[in-house]
């Protein structure tokens, strides 16, 4: 049991101190914005606000993009 104890305490040392490869996570951000402007811009064209096109949604992903990346390493 001891041996578990120290094993998770190694796990978190290691992780707190880990900022990861930069690349996976701006590859990471690039999906997932494009994802949520996907979604966000079948919503709004859904709700006859805008309508869904390609420059529509990587208008949305580019602005979601730079937001996070901004929030994240300011």
């Amino acid at each position: 049991m001891s041996d578990e104890d120290s094993d998770r305490e190694g796990f978190e040392a290691g992780v707190s101190t880990s900022k990861g490869d930069p690349r996976v996570l701006l590859a990471m951000n690039a999906v997932l914005s494009t994802l949520f402007a996907w979604t966000i811009v079948w919503g709004l064209s859904f709700l006859d606000v805008v309508e869904f096109g390609i420059v529509n949604v990587a208008t949305a992903a580019i602005l979601l993009f730079a937001m996070t990346y901004l929030v994240t390493n300011l």
